[in-house]
């Protein structure tokens, strides 16, 4: 694909043509570059689709600065990056006290790394959690529901909500402390 195609396609052509062009080009590289980036299929496939309707709502903003597909793999990037910026994790973690106030300065490689590493490690404890204690962390950070509606929709009192959200939060942060706690006993011994 090059930057005269999506060019012709902006002046006029037909739009759905081009997109099907795209997700046929592209469908898989930025399936598998988010799927790289989160390691969850469903997650893959929900943003995937978030991807081409940014690519066909910009068609237009192509300029030919770089390749199609470099200028596809940004706004897939950008969108994994919006992801996990949502309000999820900072609900889980912030709201509940694990995590510090970030660094004024620029993160390190380093850092990002540990962000991620940290982000995958959540998911995986909260998939653990308990059905009912999953559900109402999951109805209130990944899908923003206020309390009152989490009890509604479960049939149970917004105490027991706050109490289920409560317990959830606590088992995610004691396993992180007790993981964190892991990790800097292993650096010790690896630096004896």
């Amino acid at each position: 694909m090059s930057f005269d195609y999506l060019q012709s396609i902006t002046a006029g052509l037909d739009r759905n043509a081009a997109l099907h062009d795209l997700m046929t080009e592209f469908g898989s590289d930025v399936w598998n570059y988010i799927y790289f980036l989160t390691r969850y299929k469903e997650t893959a496939d929900d943003l995937a689709q978030e991807v081409f309707i940014k690519v066909y709502e910009k068609m237009y903003t192509f300029r030919g600065h770089s390749s199609v597909k470099t200028w596809i793999l940004s706004i897939t990037r950008n969108t994994v990056h919006d992801y996990r910026r949502s309000a999820w994790f900072r609900r889980v973690m912030l709201s509940s006290g694990f995590m510090t106030a970030q660094q004024e300065t620029a993160p390190s490689a380093e850092q990002d790394y540990m962000k991620h590493a940290l982000r995958e490690e959540t998911w995986e404890v909260v998939l653990e959690l308990p059905i009912k204690l999953r559900e109402v962390l999951l109805l209130y950070a990944h899908h923003q529901l206020p309390m009152q509606q989490i009890g509604d929709l479960l049939g149970i009192s917004q105490g027991t909500v706050k109490s289920r959200l409560s317990r959830a939060r606590a088992k995610v942060n004691q396993h992180m402390r007790v993981h964190e706690g892991a990790d800097e006993r292993m650096a010790q011994h690896e630096e004896t």
